[in-house]
């Protein structure tokens, strides 16, 4: 996987906007706590439809107020759905005004009821419209899949598609989470197999709540492998299943920083004890960006 080790290693945690004070203040708390690992970016996702629009931007001005202190950028989910020219170009805009540099640039998912999708249909359309806006000012970030996108015609149809936004102008690539190594393996041989060169970053879900995992993972196509299923249905507690879990997903970690992964992006569902356990699993604490440093499990 050569193309991927010739890039430098980047940590990043993933949030989705709070509601109210009492879980603003919260976020404050697991930002702080995740700040030891030394992440280059917080991204902030943005609801179907363009739901969560203010909280998302409020979130990333909170973020973006600390970089100077804390050296962690902020990234801001970007959403086709709903979006027209002119609330992209305003947001856009905005975030320059505020200094953000770095985007996390998705298609989306349609809200039910919703008929109007907006100006834009896929998220290379949008990333070609951030480019011709605004040039190089931003780091775009896309949406990759290694088990394949739930609503891709074919695996073959998924991967075109990701070309086409690494063509409009995408700098760096997240996927979907994932709990099967050769899943991420053979999509980057794909990718290196039809031109694409860019550092794909493996996203990391650490188990908190088994339920909760198999919903999300019925709903965006990520496989819970057969075997795991079955452990994480045996456990009769919470307690343990998460010890087995942060096991599990630490091992993941490490086969992949070790097969040469650009980094880890970790889906924190606005925790931070899970992704901590996992980091100091990995022995990551003083060099985050230096894999000589991974310990093996």
């Amino acid at each position: 996987m050569q193309p991927q080790q010739n890039n430098p290693l980047i940590f990043s945690c993933e949030f989705f906007p709070p509601k109210g004070e009492e879980n603003a203040s919260k976020l404050r708390r697991v930002r702080r706590k995740l700040a030891r690992i030394h992440p280059r970016y917080y991204s902030v996702t943005f609801g179907a439809g363009g739901s969560t629009r203010d909280r998302t931007f409020e979130t990333i001005l909170e973020i973006q107020a600390a970089a100077k202190e804390t050296g962690i950028e902020a990234a801001p989910h970007l959403s086709c759905v709903g979006s027209s020219r002119k609330s992209i170009r305003e947001v856009l805009q905005a975030y320059q005004h505020q200094g953000v540099k770095r985007l996390v640039t998705l298609r989306g998912d349609l809200p039910s009821g919703m008929v109007d999708p907006g100006d834009f249909h896929y998220a290379s359309q949008l990333v070609e419209f951030i480019r011709a806006e605004t040039g190089d000012y931003f780091h775009i970030e896309v949406a990759a899949y290694p088990e394949v996108h739930p609503q891709a015609r074919s695996a073959q149809a998924d991967l075109i598609n990701f070309k086409h936004k690494v063509e409009a102008g995408a700098d760096s690539a997240i996927t979907q989470y994932f709990y099967n190594v050769d899943a991420y393996l053979r999509f980057v041989e794909r990718c290196k197999s039809v031109g694409i060169d860019l550092p794909i970053v493996p996203g990391i879900m650490p188990i908190n709540n088994y339920v909760q995992l198999a919903r999300f993972s019925d709903a965006c196509g990520a496989e819970i492998p057969r075997w795991l299923r079955k452990r994480l249905e045996d456990f009769p507690d919470p307690a343990t299943m998460s010890a087995f879990a942060i096991d599990v997903v630490s091992d993941l970690c490490y086969r992949l920083l070790e097969a040469g992964a650009p980094g880890l992006h970790f889906y924190t569902l606005n925790r931070a004890d899970p992704t901590l356990a996992i980091w100091d699993n990995l022995g990551l604490e003083t060099q985050p960006a230096n894999l000589s440093a991974v310990t093996k499990i």
